[in-house]
């Protein structure tokens, strides 16, 4: 993946532990037939050339929600095309350098434009800027697709501050979000023998809230656990992915994955809210 090493540090490291830019579930994590409106995204330089892969979630046919460090077309991101078949990337086979049954991550398979993939041309994000001005990154963006995607549903929009109220309150640390994407199960060392894992298919699993309030959050970012206890986090690849309130059925979106404190995601995740007027606002308005 072509990014910035700032970028691509934190990507590491957050992805999912969802995070920037861009990691995987991991941890207790099952297959994700719950959320369909949940796409793998693969953004292209100016040139058509792969750079990196993210996760997002429909709230309408044709408006996918990400994150501002997956949109980023000031480290050059141009175009984008998503899959939502569970297992978008499960076949992949290095030897073609694609996936023959879905096409990812270079078309869409026969068949499938319009229906279970969608190209975009359009590509915006809220002032991201290579996490300046942490802890408010800004790190949301938003793909419009060419093609609009009929699901029996799609992501939901929370109300302003709707999570305002678990800053202090009692019991916070029972609060259960889910996480989504299609990002790393395990990373290793850069040297090690074992391989990173990555099945390239939508997963989730069930975190638990830490806090919202502390320096690293701010307001600006919901900080949750995803290790022990039949908990799950994110990792590289899940960058964008949908953190739900609730249990697994939720379709209430309250962040986005945007980064995480290890490069090997077995930290704390963080995701950035988006329960915020200004940023209901700006989302609303992308068109």
């Amino acid at each position: 993946m072509r990014m910035s090493s700032a970028v691509s540090a934190l990507a590491l490291s957050v992805l999912a532990m969802v995070a920037a830019p861009a990691y995987c579930i991991t941890g207790n994590w099952v297959e994700d037939n719950e959320h369909p409106y949940v796409g793998l995204v693969v953004f292209y330089d100016a040139n058509g050339e792969f750079i990196w892969r993210c996760s997002g979630s429909l709230i309408s046919p044709t408006k996918l929600l990400t994150a501002g460090h997956c949109a980023d077309t000031a480290e050059g991101a141009a175009s984008a095309r998503v899959y939502f078949q569970q297992d978008a990337g499960a076949h992949y086979d290095p030897a073609l350098g694609y996936d023959p049954i879905t096409g990812y991550p270079d078309f869409c398979a026969a068949g499938t434009l319009g229906t279970l993939c969608a190209t975009s041309s359009r590509i915006y994000n809220y002032g991201f800027a290579n996490f300046a001005g942490f802890p408010n990154t800004h790190d949301v963006g938003v793909v419009i697709l060419d093609q609009p995607i009929a699901m029996p549903e799609y992501g939901q929009l929370p109300t302003a501050g709707a999570l305002d109220g678990l800053g202090t309150a009692r019991g916070q640390k029972d609060t259960v979000f889910t996480v989504s994407g299609y990002g790393l199960s395990r990373a290793s060392q850069e040297h090690s023998a074992v391989p990173n894992l990555s099945f390239r298919e939508r997963l989730m699993a069930r975190s638990t809230l830490v806090n919202l309030n502390s320096a690293q959050n701010d307001g600006y970012n919901v900080q949750t656990q995803g290790n022990g206890n039949g908990r799950g986090g994110t990792c590289s690849g899940d960058s964008g992915g949908p953190v739900y309130l609730g249990e697994a059925s939720s379709n209430l979106i309250v962040a986005v994955t945007s980064f995480g404190l290890n490069a090997l995601c077995r930290g704390t995740d963080f995701g950035y809210r988006i329960d915020r007027k200004e940023i209901l606002d700006w989302i609303n308005s992308q068109q």
